[in-house]
This record gives C-alpha cells, structure tokens and sequence, in this order.
C-alpha cells in the first residue's frame, strides 16, 4: 500500500537534476580488446543500459540490437488514441545513443546461445558476448484470448504497442457515430503499466464528451481491484458522470473469447457488442526472452534483484517489463531505473567486485483529462528474493484542481526529462 503524500514540486526538482546530471556523463570513443556488454532491446530499459555502461566503464564495448530505427513510446500514448497529442511527439531515433560510442545494430534476434554465448541476428550475422542483458519488453499472448490473434488486432486493436496500433484505434473512435460504445478488454496481472487501460478509457470518454457526447466507454475487467482506482473513480465521477462503466471480475467482467466479426466481446456472465473495441490480451516476455531460456512457465523472467541476473540462464540479465521484479511495476521509469543498476552491477562483476544493493525509484502519472493528472512514485529495494516497496506515495483524493493542474505540469516535465534522458 502507498501513503498518501502528493508528489511535491521538490521530488520533481529532484528527479529533473538527477537525469539531467545521468544525461550529462561523458561518453568516450569505443574501446578494443575489452570485455563486449551487448544489450538486446532499445526501450527505456535497454537504452539507459546501453548508455550507462560506456559511462561507467569508456573501455567496455557495448552493443544495442533493435530492429526498430525509431522508438515509439508508450507512456502519453493514450493522448494520442484521445486526439490531444501526435504520433510524432512520441518518436526518439537512437542517433545519440550511437554518437556515445554504443554500438547499435539495427537489427532483430534471432536466437541466443548461452553455451557459445552468441547471439543469432536476423540477416544471417552473429554476435559474441561476454554479458548479455535482455530488455524485450512484452510480447502479446495471442493464444491465449479465443478468437483474438494479430490478424484480429487489426479490427479489434490492442494499441499496447504503441505507433500503428495507437492511431488506428484513434481513427475507429474518430469514425464512429454518436451514440456508439467503445469496449475496453483488461486482462489480469500482470500486464505492462497497470493503470494504463483505465488512463485510456479516461481520455477516450474526453474526447466523446466534447465531441460525441451520447457515447460511452465500457471496460470489462479480469480484475477486481486496480492500481489507484479511488483516483480514477472519483475523476470519473467528477468529469464524465454516466459514461464511463467498468465490470469487474467478480461481476462478470472476464472476457473469455471474441468475434471479430460481430464485434463482439464475450464474457462469463453476457456478450457485449462494441462499435470500437480495444482488445488488451495477457501479455509475456518478449520472445527473445523465452529463446534464450530466461523465461519460467509463467511466461516472465525470475532475476536476482541485486544483479539482474537471470536464475535460469548463465552470464544474461533481464530488465524491463520482461522481468519478474516484485512490487516494481512495469513501467517506463521502472524500466530507466533498472537500467542503470543493471550496468552499475555488471561493470562491478566485470571488475571483480560484488554489486550494490540497488535502490530503485520510479514515478508513475496518470492523466484523466487536459489539466487533470495523479501520480504514484514509490522507493524498492531487494528483500527475500524480490523487490520490495520501502516507501511510497499516491496523489490524495481530494486533491483541489489546482493540484492536478500542477501534477499534470509534472507528468509533461517527467515524460521530457526521461526521454531526453534516453534519448538525447
């Protein structure tokens, strides 16, 4: 549980210096003959990785294989599929990455061998390591949801992969009438950033009460209970009386199959027609992951929480949403976070040493409207095996306007700090 302290102008301050000061390290030209950290995945995990081992290390060589040129970021994706923000303003190349002396490949892989310790690409090459960390992100479970797989996505769109996907939801919502139901599927833990699907059916009924203002938004749950619901319930109740209606588990909310043909979604306890349906599947690892044999039978990544290093697999790391982290939540800047450590642990056990016991920290925002967001940040550290939340803190409730106004400010502040951070 979080106690109810806002995060304060000063946290904020706070977190803007210390990226700032990370963004501003050196980062010397690549060294040869040293020991070879490769980094699979450029997200925010797998990028401030890759950045932050040539800045603790210069001599290291470093290697990011993504196959994407063009990262697209989640976090205010939401905004996007809402018509209050564009596609590009979410779009970061890897050009300073590469000018920090990371090696990047642009390029998918294929498979990973932990006896040889090399990595297959795509086109055929092959890549040696002496450390790997894997930070794929998620995959989608397409067999795990009856009659959903990726050819339906494309009439019944996910959007949790954000570029494509975002806009087309956002031009079924633009195309539908007046009056129509959009449907929003959540699958039960765990799922990349918890709050996400009630954040998008928050600034979906935005953009129907300004424009289609007989319309709704209906989010069938497999959950009973959700990451800061007293906020989001009561921003529900203030902006959008009676459009908003969410099912939850125990009332029969658990999406069992769908049509795609009828657009329809069914559950336990009825059959909901939508006219825009987004259909969010369970979700797993990213592939790469399971290849390379760090993901268990529950389809994530156990680690040990001081390293990151994988308990099934010799000499790899995981970070990011793939791994199992206790009560860090899959988010962008629990990603960042566990980034950083990841490479402050590996250049210690590249030089002999025992890595510290890392003190993670992570900021989570949510916005329900323009001038109207709450947050969540809490502090982790390893404990039995897991991460374990040592302090927290969550928006009050009855927050005045002017509150959220000043928490919105901060999410715009967060999401450009950390993307400068990542990016350049």
């Amino acid at each position: 549980m979080h106690a109810t302290r806002p995060m304060t102008r000063r946290d904020v301050a706070r977190g803007i210096a210390a990226a700032t000061a990370a963004a501003t390290l050196p980062c010397p030209a690549l060294a040869q003959g040293a020991a070879h950290v490769v980094v699979i995945g450029g997200g925010f995990g797998g990028a401030n990785c890759a950045k932050a081992l040539r800045q603790l290390d210069p001599k290291l060589q470093v290697s990011l294989i993504e196959p994407n040129q063009t990262f697209t970021a989640c976090p205010f994706s939401n905004e996007v599929i809402a018509g209050m923000r564009e596609l590009p303003a979410q779009q970061f190349s890897y050009d300073r990455i590469a000018a920090g002396g990371v090696t990047v490949i642009p390029q998918a892989a294929a498979k990973v061998d932990p006896q040889t310790r090399s990595i297959a690409l795509a086109d055929g090459n092959s890549l040696a390591y002496d450390r790997l960390v894997l930070s794929p992100g998620i995959d989608l479970r397409f067999d795990a949801l009856p009659g959903y797989d990726e050819a339906t996505s494309a009439k019944m769109p996910h959007a949790w992969k954000a570029g494509e996907q975002t806009m087309l939801l956002r031009r079924q919502i633009e195309a539908m009438q007046d009056g129509g139901t959009v449907v929003i599927t959540v699958p039960a833990a765990p799922l990349r950033c918890p709050p996400a699907p009630y954040e998008r059916a928050s600034l979906i009924a935005h953009y129907l009460k300004t424009r289609k203002p007989r319309s709704k938004v209906l989010i069938l749950d497999a959950k009973d209970g959700f990451s800061q619901q007293r906020l989001f319930e009561a921003a529900w109740k203030e902006l959008y009386p009676g459009m908003i209606e969410r099912i939850a588990l125990s009332q029969g909310g658990r999406v069992t199959s769908v049509d795609p043909a009828t657009n329809t979604i069914i559950t336990d306890f009825g059959n909901y027609v939508a006219d825009v349906a987004s259909v969010i599947p369970p979700q797993k690892a990213g592939r790469i992951a399971e290849l390379a044999g760090a993901a268990d039978t529950t389809g994530w990544c156990p680690i040990d929480p001081t390293s990151f290093a994988s308990k099934l697999v010799p000499n790899i790391h995981v970070i990011g949403d793939a791994c199992i982290a206790g009560q860090i939540p899959k988010a962008a800047s629990a990603a960042s976070a566990q980034g950083k450590a990841c490479a402050a642990g590996i250049v210690a056990m590249l030089s002999g040493k025992a890595p510290e016991t890392p003190r993670l920290s992570g900021a989570c925002y949510n916005t329900v409207a323009p001038g109207y967001a709450f947050s969540l940040s809490g502090v982790y550290q390893p404990k039995d095996g897991q991460f374990a939340e040592v302090e927290g803190a969550t928006s009050p409730v009855n927050a005045s306007r002017d509150m959220r106004q000043r928490e919105a400010e901060a999410a715009e502040t967060w999401f450009r700090t950390i993307t400068v951070e990542t990016f350049g």
